[in-house]
């Protein structure tokens, strides 16, 4: 495993995604396979973990708050906050001083830590952020010593170019991958300057560019993949990047014949650990084996340039005109 520079550490250049740890919209896993997920990343050189409040309301941050205290090994835990709706939290209340004080307590309740290594802002309504509070107020609470690092996870370009307009801002959350390729363009050199760390999400398109789906592949009735294939739940864009899904089955066939043979997640991680900007990429796992394959992209050879042409052709005349959702 390589690492590379978050603000004063190091962290694994390929994190773990614990989404599906959550046990809420990619099926369930039950607490023994968690943990053999969690060991097996640390065992290959992992540090970096990234979790939200709402996967499985407090269900991933719970197991992995567990799995922290068998370990010796130094690990960095991110997570997220403002998407609850329970009791009378909720847009937009979720935005105050006191509810995001409230929602970091809670996590650091479930993560069983004094101080949250990185808090960051859970694709929240770009108005909120474009008003500018929660920044504020996330800073407070650094100052208080209860988050050491904050951070975005934002859904567009737009809101990352306005988050890094905020003076003490750490790391920004976004999607790039194969199916999003034109994000480095808007985002990433602005990042490098600010010295804002890249977390880069959904780098896997929700399993689209693994290889391993065909045109009748179908998911369970709670998997996100199936209720929100076409955005019905929430922003598109989370699921498949935003592309119908027999357009990106097809698409995912015809990069897989560009890239080297072999595991294709591997290969699509590595495309995006070739760009020097990124700092982590957090692919989620529901098998060991998926664990092993994603953290293998580490130790690959980066890809030829011939290579990274042919996929942007391919990505600006089969993905781009046709991505959903707002980006």
């Amino acid at each position: 495993m390589q690492y590379r520079k978050f603000q004063a550490v190091q962290v694994a250049e390929v994190g773990l995604g614990t989404w599906q740890l959550g046990s809420a919209d990619w099926g369930t896993i039950d607490k023994e396979e968690a943990f053999k997920i969690l060991q097996t990343y640390v065992d290959e050189g992992g540090n970096f973990i990234d979790t939200a409040d709402v996967y499985g309301m407090g269900v991933s941050e719970t197991l992995i708050g567990e799995f922290l205290k068998t370990q010796t090994k130094e690990l960095f835990v991110a997570t997220k906050l403002g998407r609850r709706h329970d009791g009378a939290n909720g847009w937009p209340q979720n935005f105050t001083y006191d509810a995001i004080r409230r929602h970091v307590e809670d996590s650091l309740t479930h993560l069983q830590q004094s101080q949250l290594f990185l808090e960051q802002l859970h694709c929240i309504p770009t108005e909120t952020m474009r008003q500018g509070d929660v920044f504020r107020h996330l800073a407070r609470l650094q100052q208080e010593g209860l988050i050491r690092y904050w951070g975005a996870s934002v859904e567009t370009s737009e809101e990352a170019l306005l988050c890094m307009e905020h003076e003490g801002l750490a790391s920004l959350q976004i999607i790039f991958n194969l199916f999003r390729q034109h994000v480095a363009e808007e985002v990433f050199a602005k990042a490098a300057a600010k010295e804002v760390a890249l977390i880069i999400r959904v780098p896997l398109a929700s399993g689209l560019l693994s290889g391993k789906f065909t045109a009748t592949t179908t998911f369970a009735e709670k998997d996100h993949r199936n209720y929100n294939a076409d955005g019905a739940a929430f922003n598109a864009g989370e699921t498949f990047s935003g592309v119908e899904f027999s357009r990106g089955v097809a698409v995912a066939g015809k990069m897989k014949e560009l890239l080297p043979a072999g595991n294709m997640a591997t290969a699509a991680i590595r495309w995006i650990l070739d760009h020097p900007e990124v700092t982590t990429v957090i692919p989620g796992a529901s098998k060991v084996s998926q664990v092993t394959g994603n953290n293998a992209a580490s130790a690959t050879t980066p890809l030829t340039e011939d290579i990274h042409k042919q996929l942007r052709t391919l990505y600006n005349t089969e993905v781009l005109p046709f991505i959903r959702g707002h980006y």
